[in-house]
């Protein structure tokens, strides 16, 4: 290891060391400082912040769409990305202070595959029991990256259950995509007893405590897993916050644990499951919504501005999303979103 130097974060005060081979948002992560991000790969900006004192940082290759350069010369960097060789001061511009401490430093293990079970075409059901050490700790609505077998590339995918079970065993929802490095693996040769090197938590996406605000869920794809963690969890708690999670799909085919969702209405009292086909065909035999999940959820909902709302799923449902959710007065500070790229530039599938 390198040389650690002091970065300071302001306005919350934080000081932490960061080693000059890791990211800032890594170093804080294992630390466990929440810093706001999302794909961890300079394609989101969820991480933007600015440089408030301090020249020397160099950036890892990102994109310009999440960095423009003018805004880079202006003093703007990516925590994702940067790494520091003198004592810095940044300012954060998007942060949560009651979650920014409460973080759990991020862990490294090795989880067994229980069951690895389509429950779509095109998405997978993985379950892993921890190994060693014996459990992890994370929040519902996070991430773990896993090391591609073979290689020493990861790929991030959210967790779909929540810590209620002691953290000795991690569920997801990954969708299959063609020459997804570990996708492909997943679809053509991971098996039961299979041992994969795992490690985190990373995200947040995360409940936030104390509030009583009803809530706005949209999603698409394999975005299912952090919303259907988050909603477990509040049927956990016995929560009776007004929910309602907009589910995009293209046909019948694409959907999934939608008898557990709807039977999640019996348990929160309070909450209503409203999926959506956006490519239904005569086969579907469909009566429910129809059209682009934004659309619909913009159909139903009238004013947001003391809603928390949650988007998980492809870049562009996200951004259509967000734009939809500000547009019905949802403030930005209580739009939580998670972005699912898929392979390529990009690590997160």
């Amino acid at each position: 290891m390198d040389n650690k130097h002091t970065v300071r974060f302001e306005p919350v005060g934080i000081e932490i060391e960061v080693d000059e081979e890791q990211t800032v948002l890594r170093g804080a992560a294992e630390q466990g400082i929440m810093l706001m991000h999302g794909c961890k790969e300079g394609q989101c900006a969820a991480c933007k912040s600015f440089v408030l004192d301090g020249d020397d940082i160099d950036l890892e290759k990102y994109s310009t769409f999440a960095l423009p350069d003018f805004e880079k010369e202006e003093g703007f960097t990516l925590l994702c990305r940067a790494h520091v060789y003198e004592d810095v001061t940044i300012e954060l511009l998007n942060y949560d202070e009651e979650m920014i401490r409460s973080g759990h430093p991020i862990q490294r293990a090795r989880a067994e595959v229980v069951a690895n079970d389509p429950v779509t075409h095109d998405m997978r059901h993985l379950r892993l029991k921890i190994v060693e050490p014996d459990k992890v700790a994370f929040f519902a609505g996070q991430y773990f990256d896993f090391t591609i077998p073979g290689s020493e590339d990861t790929r991030s995918f959210s967790m779909a259950n929540t810590p209620a079970g002691g953290g000795t065993e991690l569920e997801f929802v990954i969708r299959i995509y063609p020459g997804g490095r570990f996708s492909s693996h997943l679809a053509d040769e991971l098996a039961v007893g299979d041992v994969l090197d795992i490690t985190g938590p990373f995200g947040v996406f995360t409940l936030r405590d104390g509030r009583d605000a009803d809530m706005v869920f949209v999603g698409g794809g394999a975005g299912m897993a952090p919303i259907l963690s988050v909603l477990r969890s509040l049927a956990e708690r016995g929560s009776t916050r007004k929910a309602t999670y907009y589910y995009g799909a293209r046909g019948k085919r694409d959907l999934c644990f939608t008898d557990e969702l709807t039977g999640l209405a019996e348990q929160l009292g309070n909450f209503t499951f409203v999926p959506a086909l956006s490519e239904p065909d005569d086969a579907d035999d469909w009566d429910g919504e129809t059209g682009l999940i934004t659309d619909v959820m913009s159909r139903h909902e009238t004013d947001l501005a003391l809603t928390d709302c949650y988007v998980c799923g492809p870049p562009p449902m996200v951004e259509a999303a967000m734009e939809a959710l500000t547009k019905l007065g949802a403030d930005e500070k209580h739009i939580y979103y998670d972005k699912f790229t898929t392979t390529g530039d990009p690590e997160r599938e």
